[in-house]
């Protein structure tokens, strides 16, 4: 699979006259529960000739291209992702921080100084925290819950208590993030998740597990208490992201 991906990526830079700076794989593939059946998401972040940034008219600044129901590929532009950057977009960061590399020129190792710069705990853990509140909203409304849904609430939910501990962005295994984060009693309840979301279709439904919804709901309490006592962020200089831009347009 690597191999047709690394195709379809040099093909769209061919086809959209774009350098890709990185790549990476998103998702449960990252994040270390994918089954046979997942999904292949394909994130990175490109630039075009710098003529393309003089001109006039608005232009998009992502590529969209589902290659197959298998493999879905998109991207951003790099004048796109250092302003988000600068907000401390988490996607950037686990995009970043993926075990899945496909394209890694220098760009990304030179990039990590930069995100250390630019994080923002508070702006971050807010995000998280609103990840999982739409999924606890979302997906638990039913007596039967598809059993990877609890995996997909509690990762943000575990992420907001990594930061809020350590102050750094959190691992994208998840299993590292439930080592660190998850409570002792609840540990039983995720295994039986993860090796179900890994080994059975991803149709899987199972009935509500109300501890971990006492867990996930009393998180969220915690978690909202806590930000308010969370220091105010500040953001990066733009100087230094302009720096970065016009460094990599060879300027």
């Amino acid at each position: 699979m690597n191999g047709i991906i690394n195709a379809q990526l040099t093909a769209l830079e061919q086809s959209e006259n774009i350098k890709i700076l990185m790549a990476v794989e998103s998702g449960s593939r990252a994040w270390g529960f994918s089954s046979a059946e997942s999904d292949y998401d394909v994130r990175f972040i490109y630039i075009r000739p710098k003529e393309f940034y003089l001109r006039l008219d608005q232009t998009r600044d992502v590529i969209e291209k589902p290659i197959s129901d298998r493999l879905d590929v998109s991207g951003w532009d790099l004048k796109k992702a250092l302003p988000l950057l600068r907000g401390s977009n988490p996607s950037l960061y686990e995009w970043f921080a993926s075990p899945v590399v496909y394209r890694e020129p220098c760009f990304m190792s030179d990039f990590h100084s930069l995100l250390k710069t630019c994080f923002l705990p508070k702006t971050c853990v807010n995000h998280y925290l609103n990840a999982a509140i739409r999924h606890e909203n979302t997906y638990f409304t039913e007596p039967t819950v598809r059993a990877k849904k609890y995996l997909h609430t509690l990762r943000p939910l575990l992420a907001c208590r990594w930061i809020i501990e350590r102050g750094t962005p959190p691992p994208i295994p998840f299993t590292e993030l439930a080592d660190a984060c998850l409570a002792d009693e609840m540990k039983p309840y995720v295994n039986r998740l993860l090796d179900m979301k890994i080994n059975t279709p991803e149709i899987k439904t199972i009935e509500r597990i109300e501890p971990l919804h006492a867990y996930i709901e009393s998180g969220i309490h915690e978690i909202r208490a806590a930000i308010r006592n969370m220091p105010d962020d500040q953001p990066a200089s733009w100087e230094m992201l302009n720096s970065v831009f016009l460094t990599e347009l060879g300027l």
